[in-house]
């Protein structure tokens, strides 16, 4: 599995089957399957996939934008990463963690600008914290992610780059489905 074609891949698609744009998670390990990937397989409803992409993860990403676009109507970006930087990720989170659920990271869709990135994490959200690492955004929630001003809109906005955040819960057992 050392040739870059056959390597494993967490795709993230952010904000499915939430707000009405419902993509079935058969339907995305189809969709997978048509544009080459192989092994496709996903985790609860929420557009998280594991599959082994064909050629360019980039242009896999970029394919199934378009596909998902074409079928549903809807657009939403599509970010992927390898087991390993998934993994270096959530060893980097900087924050203690009281709750999984209330520990996330945001996977971006590119590093944003060190300026933006320090402004944004020098804005008041109360009591909840965040630190930008490389193309990741690391939150904990005091409250929970359902009651923060901390919202993908504010995150989008803030730092000019789009992103799809996964609790700590569902980041781990993404990597544990990689590897089993």
């Amino acid at each position: 599995m050392s040739s870059e074609s056959s390597t494993t891949r967490i795709v993230l698609i952010r904000a499915v089957n939430v707000g009405g744009a419902t993509l079935p998670m058969a339907e995305l390990r189809q969709i997978a399957t048509e544009l080459g990937a192989t092994a496709p397989s996903t985790y609860i409803a929420s557009g998280n996939l594991i599959c082994s992409p064909p050629g360019d993860p980039a242009e896999f990403d970029r394919a199934l934008e378009r596909a998902i676009e074409e079928r549903y109507g809807f657009f939403r970006e599509v970010i992927s990463r390898t087991p390993d930087e998934v993994r270096t990720a959530l060893d980097a989170h900087p924050f203690e963690i009281i709750d999984d659920k209330y520990s996330y990271v945001y996977f971006l869709v590119a590093r944003p600008d060190a300026d933006k990135a320090a402004a944004f994490e020098e804005k008041d959200f109360g009591d909840d914290v965040r630190r930008v690492i490389g193309a990741d955004l690391h939150i904990r929630y005091a409250d929970g992610a359902g009651r923060s001003k901390l919202t993908a809109p504010a995150i989008a906005r803030g730092l000019g780059v789009q992103g799809t955040g996964r609790n700590l819960r569902t980041v781990r057992k993404l990597l544990d489905l990689t590897e089993g």
